[in-house]
């Protein structure tokens, strides 16, 4: 039942948060543009509920140029494809806020995990042991709270197993104001990444 009610919650506040927000978008579009040339959306194969696919939105942090489908710590100096602006954005999570849209269109959920890159086998096959590939994924979610971006990848799947078991209305309003102080201090932020096995990152 508290599904569906979750799913009306975040249609109602993704809504209210594009009409709110969209000065805020105007902004940034701008900025962007001004900073680097390309596309201002910056697109990426991820999975979502049940491991089907979709293409999450993000605002663009880095050069056109950069390799596709490589995990940002895994770059050779990464510093060197991200923009200016993009270091702004990635610093305050702003870079997520397209995410939004997702949202709206029923792709992710306000919270849930984090979705995984199409090829990071590693971190799906691992969430598969607890049941957290079924549940939709989140702009933000339990384990963002507990570490974000250093947990390693057996951290976070068991994390996101633990909310697959806690999952209802309360403890979405817990990771929501927790995510809130979490980016309010930057707790966690490594650059780039997506997990691993040693030094877990995601983006």
């Amino acid at each position: 039942m508290y599904m569906k009610v979750k799913r009306l919650i975040d249609i109602l506040l993704s809504a209210i948060g594009l009409i709110v927000l969209s000065p805020i978008f105007a902004i940034l579009i701008i900025a962007i543009k001004l900073d680097s040339p390309g596309p201002v959306l910056f697109k990426q194969k991820r999975v979502g509920i049940h491991k089907s696919h979709f293409s999450i939105l993000k605002f663009r942090t880095m050069r056109i140029d950069t390799p596709k489908d490589t995990p940002t710590h895994l770059l050779e100096n990464p510093d060197q494809w991200i923009t200016t602006v993009g270091k702004f954005l990635r610093k305050t999570s702003l870079d997520e806020l397209p995410q939004i849209i997702n949202i709206f269109k029923g792709e992710m959920s306000i919270i849930g995990p984090r979705p995984a890159l199409w090829n990071q086998y590693d971190l799906i096959n691992e969430r598969d042991k607890y049941g957290a590939n079924d549940v939709p994924v989140g702009l933000t979610g339990w384990a963002q709270i507990n570490g974000r971006d250093e947990l390693p990848i057996e951290i976070k799947a068991k994390l996101d197993g633990e909310y697959v078991d806690k999952i209802s209305f309360l403890f979405d309003v817990k990771c929501f104001v927790g995510t809130i102080f979490s980016v309010l201090r930057s707790e966690g932020v490594v650059e780039g990444g997506t997990g691993s096995n040693d030094k877990g990152k995601n983006i």
